[in-house]
């Protein structure tokens, strides 16, 4: 349930792949939570880090365009003293393979020294150009840091019906554009993003309980040990839902980690309301709806037999929000999704806390009235006592989606570290 986060005009690209996300349904609520900022020292990145270390970070394909967030970006910011890992969002699931995105993005776009992370422009006749050859850039700096390559998302998860048909040529298809010579280097393995197994997100299949296990299993063998695969998961605990429509649990045993999407449970695609925080950690009094929250989807998780130290705890750098609301506090009514920069109902927090402060905390997050506008979105305060939550359930780390959203000095992701 990566957010959709629609892209603007790009230059030769195929900008229709642009969207990554999660329009809905994941598991929110929370009681107001105790905010004392605490910090948690952890080991440097590792290819699979300690237990509770890992900071992931997902950095998107189309992210370059309007929003003009660069690999240099992450450097800049501290981000990548801090990030043990980045995901990169996203290539394409079609025809039962994984494919390429956005290949200029990716390959062939040209960087000038200003936009470089080390300061030197692509050659024209460079091997490699784009985002792969920063982020080899970046790796260079920092050796430890390590970096996969997220395939489905929102938009382009209809592929896997077709793909879970033959799940050893998909990982096939996979291993060999992973591991293309081409980009030697840039990947240590892979994330699937598939939304949602057997059940519905943009479109629906009806491809099994057992089928996303056999996924996993295939792109593990195909693989090896010694690479990455890791998979975003849906966080809808309730009874029926989405966690129940695959075998998580199953699959698990295929996984270095899972970052169940516990954000997006509340929006404005319910545009009369209630307003409601879109990441709450714990359940509140008038939640709308119940086991939408953190502690819900990772106890289900959990009393499932997935090890906690393969859950991450998922944090979103943006906020959710609505417009026409005249209450302060959440359950509120609307006439609508609020303004924001790239679409309606959605912005940054970097946008967020100057043209929207918070004014109050319900289930662990932050919300905020201005005008008639009401936000919910994550602060350095509220997660900080995330990271408090992480630590109590021995969780294995945290992610988050996506690195643009943070502040120019890394002001989310240095709360998490």
């Amino acid at each position: 349930m990566l957010r959709p986060h629609l892209p603007r005009t790009r230059v030769r690209a195929l900008l229709s792949a642009a969207c990554c996300a999660v329009l809905g349904a994941g598991l929110l609520a929370g009681t107001a939570a105790a905010e004392s900022p605490t910090t948690t020292a952890r080991s440097a990145p590792a290819g699979r880090a300690a237990a509770g270390s890992k900071v992931v970070g997902y950095f998107t394909e189309w992210g370059t365009y309007d929003r003009e967030y660069y690999v240099k970006n992450i450097e800049t910011s501290g981000s990548a003293d801090r990030l043990t890992h980045i995901n990169y969002s996203f290539g394409n699931v079609t025809g039962g393979k994984c494919a390429m995105g956005d290949s200029y993005a990716a390959t062939e776009r040209a960087y000038t020294a200003e936009e470089s992370v080390d300061g030197a422009a692509d050659a024209w006749d460079a091997p490699l150009r784009g985002t792969f050859n920063q982020l080899l850039k970046l790796k260079e700096r920092h050796p430890d840091l390590k970096v996969l390559w997220s395939f489905g998302g929102w938009t382009w998860s209809g592929g896997f019906a077709e793909a879970a048909k033959d799940p050893a040529g998909f990982a096939r298809s996979c291993h060999d554009l992973v591991e293309n010579s081409k980009w030697a280097g840039v990947f240590d393995g892979i994330d699937i993003d598939w939304e949602y197994p057997n059940a519905c997100g943009l479109t629906c299949d009806t491809s099994g309980r057992d089928a996303y296990r056999e996924l996993l299993a295939a792109l593990r063998a195909e693989f090896g040990g010694d690479a990455l695969v890791t998979s975003a998961i849906p966080a809808d605990a309730t009874d029926g839902g989405k966690l129940d429509a695959a075998d998580y649990t199953g699959a698990a045993q295929y996984v270095d980690w899972y970052n169940p999407m516990t954000y997006d449970f509340f929006g404005a695609w319910d545009a009369a309301g209630p307003t409601a925080p879109h990441s709450p950690l714990t359940s509140y009094d008038g939640v709308p709806k119940a086991g939408y929250d953190t502690s819900a989807t990772i106890a289900r998780l959990k009393g499932t037999g997935v090890p906690a130290e393969k859950l991450l705890l998922g944090i979103g750098f943006y906020g959710r929000g609505w417009t026409g609301v005249t209450q302060d506090a959440p359950g509120g009514t609307a006439t609508g999704p609020a303004a924001g920069t790239y679409e309606p109902g959605i912005d940054d927090y970097k946008v967020l806390k100057e043209k929207c402060p918070a004014t109050g905390t319900v289930g662990g997050t932050a919300y905020a009235h201005c005008g008639a506008d009401w936000w919910s979105y994550d602060t350095p305060s509220t997660i900080a006592g995330k990271m408090d939550y992480k630590d109590e359930q021995g969780l294995g780390g945290t992610f988050f989606w996506e690195l643009s959203g943070d502040t120019a000095d890394g002001e989310l992701i240095k709360a998490i570290d």
